[in-house]
């Protein structure tokens, strides 16, 4: 079993850190049927519905890419430990980059049946966008 979940894992991160909006099939093969996908903004149950998530990266994001720099994992357990890079399409600005770790429970034959996703959406996103994110720092630097 250890075998096939491995190989899985490394599959799976091959097809995050190559996403591309024609691959997204092949990234979303690796959850089962009705996988909960949960992170700071959704939670969603199924394939079609992981998938709209990340075809959404692609419709609002400019060169979204995954680096994972660490994966771990013990019996159906994994975490994987990644760096987000994007620009947004609709404010134009600097490339971004979001550190996050995806916490992950699989089945017996490598299927991912639970992805959660912890990562801060303030100092990530908020933070960025113009107005809102002179404000976020602001109150950052207050707390």
């Amino acid at each position: 079993m250890t075998d096939i979940v491995s190989k899985q894992l490394e599959s799976l991160r091959f097809e995050y850190e190559h996403i591309q909006i024609d691959r997204i099939g092949h990234l979303v093969q690796h959850y089962s049927i009705n996988a909960l996908f949960k992170d700071p903004f959704q939670e969603v149950r199924g394939r079609d519905a992981i998938s709209r998530i990340f075809m959404n990266l692609f419709a609002q994001l400019d060169s979204p890419s995954f680096t994972v720099t660490s994966l771990i994992h013990r019996d159906l357990e994994a975490s994987l430990l990644w760096e987000f890079h994007f620009r947004f399409k609709r404010w134009n600005t600097a490339p971004q980059s979001i550190t996050g770790v995806s916490w992950l429970t699989l089945d017996e034959y490598g299927l991912i049946t639970s992805h959660i996703d912890y990562w801060d959406p303030a100092e990530g996103i908020y933070e960025q966008l113009p107005l809102i994110g002179s404000l976020m720092r602001f109150l950052k630097k207050r707390v």
